[in-house]
């Protein structure tokens, strides 16, 4: 399973645990540029709301900050494979 497909299953489970490991596997993307550095710190925080979301029980806003969570991913994974 590569970094992305684990970063979608830690969406999927959206628990605390989940925090430090995404940290951990998008670390090694980190200094790549500016812009894929801005775009794992939006990541992260759309992915923290997300799993306050979803421990504090609101179920009507998990869905919404779930897909937004998902478009910051995939976002990333774009400017990722972009040769620089």
């Amino acid at each position: 399973m590569d970094s992305f497909q684990r970063l979608e299953a830690l969406l999927d489970s959206a628990g605390g645990d989940g925090i430090d490991e995404a940290n951990a596997l998008l670390r090694r993307f980190e200094g790549k540029s500016q812009e894929v550095t801005a775009a794992i710190d939006d990541f992260m925080l759309d992915f923290k709301t997300l799993v306050f979301v979803v421990e504090a029980g609101e179920e009507e806003f998990e869905k919404p900050v779930r897909q937004l969570a998902r478009a910051r991913l995939s976002r990333l994974r774009q400017l990722v494979n972009v040769p620089a």
